[in-house]
């Protein structure tokens, strides 16, 4: 995620006027094992799909706010799921809003200007630590606590939101991973509340927010765009309801591959956009 992404050209296959019906099945079952994936785990998605965009031929910045625009399908399959089962507290939803959103709005500012090596090579390491964490700590987010709801707790769980907003608006892979774990160990919910709440507020309006500053920043594929929603938005009813169905334990086991998963590939690209000379 260079500078020199911003002005790379798509490739004539991506300058096509719309997709075939392969690159249209291709797509559609990328998001549908991406957000299925995700929605059991609070986050993910781009770890595939993102990917599958740039195979397919758009640039980075195209690739990116197309799939910030398709994951917004995401949160509206999952938050169908969940909202039928009343677990999410409105007070404590407006709060996660409150401090996620100005930081995903720089995020999205910060992302088309600066090169950004050093953060994913940090948030690889991060992520892939949260993943072994997890795994290191059987009874992590298998009940429910209330912990840091009030004074200076709450305000740096508050500030804690905010970085990973910026993290959200910025970075493709792996930051509703950030969210779901936060929720787990800094405010002592467990990893299905968590999922529930990473999967509404961020699905839906974090991403809402960084796919309508990205939108206006770089192209978006719209004609690529069913085939993405329609495996998004099935995907997330799905992850969601398994989730509900088999609780914590899948949850959070699904939540420890998939950080490793993306730390990795964070790991990854900062070693293919390492700086040469």
């Amino acid at each position: 995620m260079t500078p020199g992404c911003i002005t790379r050209a798509t490739d004539s296959r991506a300058s096509l006027a719309g997709l075939s019906v392969m690159d249209a099945v291709v797509l559609f079952f990328a998001a549908l094992l991406a957000n299925t994936l995700s929605a059991l785990a609070g986050g993910g998605a781009g770890l595939l799909q993102l990917p599958v965009l740039l195979m397919l031929g758009l640039s980075f910045p195209a690739a990116l706010a197309t799939h910030k625009v398709a994951s917004v399908a995401l949160g509206i399959g999952a938050t169908v799921r969940h909202l039928r089962e009343g677990r999410l507290r409105w007070r404590f939803a407006c709060f996660v809003l409150a401090w996620g959103l100005p930081g995903v709005w720089l995020g999205t500012q910060w992302i088309l200007s600066v090169a950004d090596v050093w953060a994913e090579l940090a948030l690889g390491v991060l992520t892939l630590g949260l993943g072994v964490y997890s795994w290191c700590s059987p009874a992590l987010g298998q009940r429910t606590e209330r912990l840091h709801r009030e004074g200076v707790g709450l305000w740096l769980g508050g500030g804690g939101l905010f970085l990973i907003g910026a993290l959200n608006g910025s970075l493709s892979s792996g930051t509703g991973l950030f969210v779901t774990i936060w929720l787990v160990r800094w405010f002592g919910l467990d990893y299905v509340r968590a999922v529930s709440y990473t999967l509404v507020l961020v699905g839906l309006f974090w991403n809402g927010l960084g796919a309508v500053m990205l939108s206006v920043q770089a192209p978006v594929r719209w004609d690529w765009m069913p085939a993405l929603l329609a495996g998004s938005l099935l995907g997330g009813y799905l992850g969601a309801h398994w989730a509900l169905l088999k609780g914590n334990w899948l949850v959070k086991r699904v939540f420890e591959v998939l950080a490793v998963l993306a730390g990795l590939k964070l790991l990854s690209d900062a070693v293919l956009h390492w700086p040469v000379g």
